[in-house]
């Protein structure tokens, strides 16, 4: 095949692919907004019972408290970590376009024990006609 016929497929086989996408993201949608609506009756339940769960015939519930933390000023928490001695409050994972850019503006400056895996690929664009 040339490279007209295979841009041309490409093209096709991605559009239906984002049709299903959107399709299924739409219904996957409603059944989140169903779950989430039989969930808040159940929290009812159990902050107007004072129970923190229940069985049923059908399965049982059970009422928890998740939470979660994040910072507005990234400044003050490396100042704490640093202060505490706590690096561990953060997860492990390198900013990608951050060193990026920083191996850019220093080439022969790699930490050890960095890995790093570069490969092509291809982007196709659709025409414009």
């Amino acid at each position: 095949m040339d490279a007209e016929k295979l841009v041309s497929v490409y093209v096709k086989i991605r559009d239906a692919k984002a049709a299903k996408t959107k399709e299924m993201e739409d219904a996957i949608k409603a059944l989140d907004d169903q779950l989430d609506s039989i969930e808040q009756e159940l929290l009812s339940i159990c902050k107007d019972t004072g129970q923190e769960g229940g069985k049923t015939s059908a399965g049982s519930f059970t009422r928890s408290v998740k939470t979660r933390y994040w910072t507005s000023d990234w400044d003050s928490m490396y100042k704490f970590i640093r202060e505490h001695d706590v690096p561990d409050l953060l997860e492990r994972r390198i900013a990608q376009g951050n060193f990026k850019q920083f191996l850019e503006e220093f080439p022969n400056l790699m930490p050890e024990g960095v890995n790093l895996e570069s490969k092509y690929s291809i982007t196709v664009r659709r025409s414009s006609k």
